[in-house]
């Protein structure tokens, strides 16, 4: 991974899109040996306007007052230690951002920038934060609700990335980066992530039953809005096996 930012980087990006009526979202590229490789932002916007940005992304000028228009930045979610990149020069940015990340990344996190809290409610009933259980205390989402339906935002415990052309998307096939499907993540990150699958099974399996599940954005690939209880009863037999 890239070494995090010390002053304002933008890297390519697609454009901010509104996913709901309380959420935007953008998806980044990282330049890496093996052909670029997606990571995503996520922005949940509580009901007194003020934004938590979950794995945040520098972008342009113009984007970034876009998401001022949106909201205030107040909360900044670095969900785990392989997702602080950008979280320094947010943070220089806007001061006044309560930085939270997982306790157990809390360390890791705090060599970039200084973590405020390991676990905080935003006291609002449309957006809440979790520390995954399963994860040993190193992933934190975001479960976002709105008048058409919840929103589920994980980071690193699915991955929905498409096959790539050419060697490198080979190379990230066989590693396990890539699929037809949403799919655990590879092995290198799942040793990071996912700690007690049991345990992870449960709370997968809890999400599949959250009422009016209508998507799931997660940090690497496109978003999941076909069948998302499925996939999520789907990953945790997998799990099971």
């Amino acid at each position: 991974m890239p070494r995090p930012f010390k002053k304002w980087q933008v890297l390519p990006h697609r454009g901010l899109t509104l996913v709901d009526e309380n959420l935007l979202t953008v998806v980044g590229n990282l330049p890496m040996p093996i052909g670029e490789f997606p990571r995503r932002m996520t922005v949940a916007r509580l009901g007194d306007g003020r934004l938590v940005i979950f794995s945040a992304i520098a972008l342009d000028e113009d984007e970034m007052l876009q998401i001022e228009r949106f909201g205030v930045p107040a909360f900044l979610v670095v969900p785990s230690e392989l997702h602080r990149m950008d979280a320094k020069i947010w943070k220089d940015r806007y001061p006044r951002l309560l930085v939270l990340a997982p306790a157990a990344a809390h360390d890791k996190v705090n060599e970039v920038v200084r973590v405020d809290a390991t676990a905080f409610n935003f006291r609002d009933n449309s957006v809440r934060l979790i520390t995954v259980p399963g994860t040993d205390e190193h992933e934190m989402a975001l479960i976002v609700s709105s008048a058409s339906g919840t929103t589920l935002v994980l980071n690193d415990l699915i991955w929905n990335i498409d096959e790539r052309p050419g060697f490198g998307g080979w190379l990230m096939k066989v590693s396990g980066m890539t699929g037809k499907e949403p799919h655990l993540p590879p092995s290198l990150v799942a040793r990071r992530s996912i700690r007690d699958k049991p345990a992870l099974r449960y709370q997968l399996a809890t999400w599949a039953a959250l009422d009016s599940l209508k998507r799931i954005i997660v940090s690497h690939g496109d978003i999941i809005e076909h069948n998302p209880t499925g996939v999520l009863r789907d990953l945790a037999a997998q799990l099971a096996a």
